[in-house]
């Protein structure tokens, strides 16, 4: 961790040149100390160190200055550092002001010049204020800090690609944290792009893209190589199974995604079924260290990059960035998945990241502690996110249209839904509306039975009402079916014994497109079993059709 600062603030040069002599003698070793000339300097000086997050252990102030007086400037800079311990440096003829500034700001103390010897009069008080600081301070969180507005869309937004990124970060709400809020209404876009993303370099981002962001948090986002093999896009578990199954075979692979790697099994709070793990195991752990094999063996994975477009220069297969890159290859791999269906209620949209989450939104867990929220869905997504949201609601109700949960969730879910005791079932409802001013505070349910309507009190929602195929990029330029699943292998159209627009001799591989070349497996293809392990059974074992149409080429 950076050493926290001493700052002393003078705009006599020869008395701030004495006082920073004297602070680094004694205090250079465990402390950075830093000074300014005049209060603006400071408080420019004050608000970089909090930008960077970097703590503040004491303000030493000259009481008489042009402009400002230290008593104002203590009192403007306790805002930004409001642990930090206040010392006023006074003439004998400013002793009444330092006393009445103890009770207007706070003061710790005040220390009269000249101060020599420091030994005696200046050290001994000074190390009892920064003992008594380093027992109460709390510490500046050294990584990413998120500050921004607990309903705000856009702050859930970054703390789920963070999360789901699994990488590090502090979220500060600035409606909790007036110092917090303070330096964001500081910056020049205020307070009108939340949230702002703070680096412990001293840069910050607003409202920042999941690209940007990505790139500043040091995930990759860019091809590193001119050409590839295999280009798998989509990092679910079938493209991570692609992805590492094609390293191992010495393919040069590159995997992109447009979010976080483990697509929609990485947003499940624990994936119980799965072989070889009897405790279960996150979604996101699962698509980490599948992440972490893929690398191992050479592949290459991109985050927060979104696929456009595809096309065919044989023989090469092309995909093209939304920012506009080609990355080229002989092979393409389709393991887009799926993307959760929204709720078709009239007015709900506009509480989407306040309180309506398409999802599990882990993240949100800790935020909802001692709330009341809703599951929306019967299936195992549903089941999963209740039981994680049961750690820290006060209640969770599961809002399904059927009449039980059973036989649309798995047995062993459904078992544990019923023996947790602050978990309840609504059933044979279906939400028709949402009321809240500026987050969701209720919910209308209708009774599809009776049509009688009622209102439900709820701090969330979270939405787990199906799926739709992740494929309209590829619409016009390849075979779907009428869902939008992609349609590969004997399941092609034919006409007349041959499949439609096929101008090989071969037959189609298996979970292969119309497009030689062209594969396409787990969720996004028709036909698929929806299950974590069919997922990543065919990731792995379309690499053999692969490898048999690389032979070609």
């Amino acid at each position: 961790m950076a050493k926290p600062v001493i700052m002393s603030v003078d705009d006599d040069p020869q008395v701030l040149a004495a006082i920073e002599r004297d602070l680094r003698n004694h205090y250079r070793a465990d402390y950075r100390v830093l000074k300014a000339g005049s209060p603006e300097e400071a408080m420019d000086a004050a608000r970089e160190l909090k930008q960077r997050g970097t703590p503040v252990a004491m303000f030493l102030v000259d009481q008489r200055m042009p402009g400002m007086s230290g008593t104002k400037l203590l009192a403007r800079l306790r805002e930004l550092h409001p642990e930090s311990r206040k010392v006023l440096l006074t003439a004998y003829a400013d002793t009444e002001a330092a006393i009445e500034s103890i009770n207007e700001i706070g003061l710790d103390h005040y220390l009269m010049k000249p101060w020599d010897p420091p030994e005696q009069r200046l050290y001994p008080v000074l190390d009892d204020l920064l003992t008594e600081w380093q027992h109460h301070a709390h510490l500046p969180y050294e990584g990413i800090r998120v500050a921004g507005a607990r309903f705000s869309p856009q702050s859930h937004a970054v703390r789920e690609f963070l999360s789901r990124n699994l990488v590090p970060y502090q979220w500060i709400d600035i409606d909790e944290d007036p110092s917090m809020r303070d330096l964001v209404a500081g910056f020049p876009e205020g307070l009108s792009r939340l949230p702002v993303v703070l680096f412990a370099d001293g840069t910050y981002l607003c409202a920042p893209s999941n690209q940007e962001l990505a790139a500043k948090a040091g995930l990759q986002t860019q091809a590193a190589a001119p050409f590839y093999d295999v280009i798998v896009v989509g990092g679910g578990p079938a493209g991570l199974a692609n992805a590492v199954y094609a390293a191992t075979e010495g393919l040069r692979a590159v995997l992109v995604e447009q979010s976080a790697p483990g697509g929609q099994a990485g947003s499940s709070s624990r994936i119980e079924n799965y072989l070889g793990f009897p405790n279960g195991i996150t979604g996101a752990d699962l698509a980490q260290r599948a992440m972490a094999q893929a690398r191992r063996f050479g592949a290459e994975i991109l985050t927060a990059t979104e696929i456009v477009s595809l096309r065919r220069e044989d023989p090469y297969r092309i995909v093209r960035t939304a920012q506009g890159k080609d990355i080229t290859g002989y092979a393409v791999v389709l393991t887009t998945g799926q993307s959760v269906r929204t709720l078709g209620v009239p007015g709900i949209e506009k509480y989407q990241g306040a309180g309506v989450y398409y999802g599990a939104a882990l993240s949100e867990g800790v935020i909802y502690r001692d709330r009341d929220i809703c599951i929306i869905g019967g299936a195992n997504s549903a089941g999963q996110a209740a039981l994680f949201f049961s750690l820290y609601a006060r209640s969770v109700s599961i809002v399904i249209r059927a009449a039980a949960l059973s036989p649309a969730m798995s047995h062993y879910l459904v078992k544990r839904i019923e023996t947790t005791p602050n978990i309840s079932v609504i059933p044979r409802a279906e939400v028709i509306g949402a009321c809240g001013e500026g987050h969701l505070e209720q919910l209308v349910l209708r009774d599809l039975d009776t049509g009688r309507e009622r209102t439900v009190d709820t701090a969330a929602v979270f939405i787990h009402i199906g799926t739709s195929p992740k494929s309209e990029f590829t619409a016009g330029v390849l075979e779907r079916d009428e869902k939008g699943f992609l349609l590969t292998g004997p399941d092609l159209p034919r006409v007349d014994g041959r499949v439609r627009g096929w101008t090989l001799e071969r037959d189609p591989f298996m979970f292969e497109t119309n497009i030689p070349g062209v594969f396409a497996a787990g969720d996004v293809r028709s036909g698929a079993n929806r299950r974590v392990a069919a997922a990543v059974g065919e990731g792995s074992a379309a690499i053999y059709s692969i490898r048999k149409y690389l032979e070609t080429v």
